[in-house]
């Protein structure tokens, strides 16, 4: 089976505060979520907890570009290095956010997993919003949260948006948008990127499973993907513990069978889930709800005869970029033969410091980044300040 790993992320520094003396919730989704059993349930590594910097807006004001940008940077890269230790386990990481803003971190690890294996890595960004705000569309910025889509494209301030100089950590052409509403801000804008989008009246239209099936299908060319959750893609009618919750979203069990066929692939490389806010859930039953969820959208990761993850040879650049959403679904494509990681030279990322110590006599395994140095392929037996 293919372990998961649970990593903490509980950032809550891309979003606005609820109140002038208040701080968002969403930085004790992660407890909130363990709380019902998460791990236990998913039979995960516990991968600890990355604790963000303090939450402290000071004297910023519109026009001052992305509010504790500083601290969003730093707290990215430690994050990068934690998701890049657990991928290198040959294990499938689990990012509870927070809020949004971890896509940075998660983006920055797929970037250098790209670079180690000579391929480029997808982004499937499901989420009821595009958050693809942005200096060239909007008068000012200010909330990493409702900027991360433009932020990991290469849109914005380099602090942010090329960390370690790495700018795009995801081309336009490797994005695919699920679940935005079909009055989006700014889909018009994801269309001229040539940025892939899938609204929810056609998500739902065309079902789940085969929308999973066509994401995956237009990341062909990726040598793997990541998926972002924002659990605001779900109706507020479910759930309205988010920070901006808008009418027109899908259903926890279109949710589960979305993340289902995500995942149910040995190049998806791992999830973050963000946004949540226990404080608008007194009871704890929107928390059971997202559990119920994720564990059964997972199940395929955690199934007998699921493998660690594998990376496909990068495909050519596309000629140009695709209109969104707008060409006939290809029948589903044989899978690719195994061929070896291409060589390159890599500094292996170190074991994660939160690891058990059940994996056996070497605990890191054949991983990942190291297979892409020695082209080894492993045993089978080892088995925010939002403004709108």
């Amino acid at each position: 089976m293919r372990r998961i790993a649970v990593l903490d992320a509980p950032t809550n520094l891309g979003l606005r505060p609820p109140t002038a003396s208040s701080v968002p919730g969403c930085a004790k989704a992660p407890g909130a979520l363990r709380d019902h059993g998460l791990l236990a349930r998913l039979r995960a590594r516990d991968a600890g907890c990355l604790t963000p910097p303090r939450y402290d807006p000071g004297d910023w004001r519109p026009g001052d570009g992305v509010c504790h940008a500083p601290e969003i940077s730093a707290y990215s890269a430690a994050l990068a290095d934690r998701i890049g230790a657990i991928i290198d386990r040959d294990e499938f990481p689990l990012v509870l956010g927070g809020d949004c803003s971890v896509l940075l971190g998660s983006a920055l690890a797929m970037h250098r997993l790209g670079e180690a294996v000579g391929g480029r890595i997808g982004l499937v960004f499901v989420d009821g919003h595009s958050d693809f705000r942005h200096p060239g569309n909007a008068s000012y910025v200010g909330a990493a949260a409702g900027e991360d889509l433009a932020l990991v494209t290469g849109r914005g301030q380099p602090d942010l948006a090329a960390i370690e100089g790495r700018r795009p950590y995801f081309r336009d052409i490797d994005v695919v948008v699920l679940g935005i509403r079909a009055q989006d801000e700014y889909r018009l804008d994801l269309q001229a990127a040539g940025i892939t989008t899938r609204p929810v009246p056609a998500l739902r239209a065309e079902g789940a499973a085969r929308t999973a099936q066509w994401a995956h299908e237009q990341l062909v060319d990726c040598a793997g993907y990541w998926v972002h959750i924002d659990v605001d893609v779900l109706d507020p009618a479910v759930m309205p513990a988010v920070d901006a919750p808008d009418p027109g979203g899908i259903a926890f069990a279109e949710l589960e069978i979305l993340l289902a066929g995500l995942v149910d692939t040995p190049h998806c490389l791992g999830v973050e889930l963000t946004v949540f806010d226990p404080d608008y859930d007194p009871d704890g039953a929107y928390a059971a709800e997202i559990v119920n969820t994720v564990v059964a959208g997972l199940a395929p990761v955690a199934a007998p005869g699921a493998v660690p993850p594998r990376l496909l040879p990068a495909g050519p650049v596309a000629p140009a970029p695709r209109a969104a959403d707008s060409r006939p679904e290809p029948e589903p494509l044989p899978a690719p033969a195994a061929v070896p990681a291409p060589a390159v030279a890599v500094e292996p990322i170190g074991p994660d410091p939160t690891a058990d110590d059940d994996l056996g006599d070497d605990p890191l395994g054949p991983g990942l980044l190291r297979r892409a140095a020695t082209g080894d392929e492993p045993d089978p037996a080892r088995s925010g300040i939002d403004i709108a």
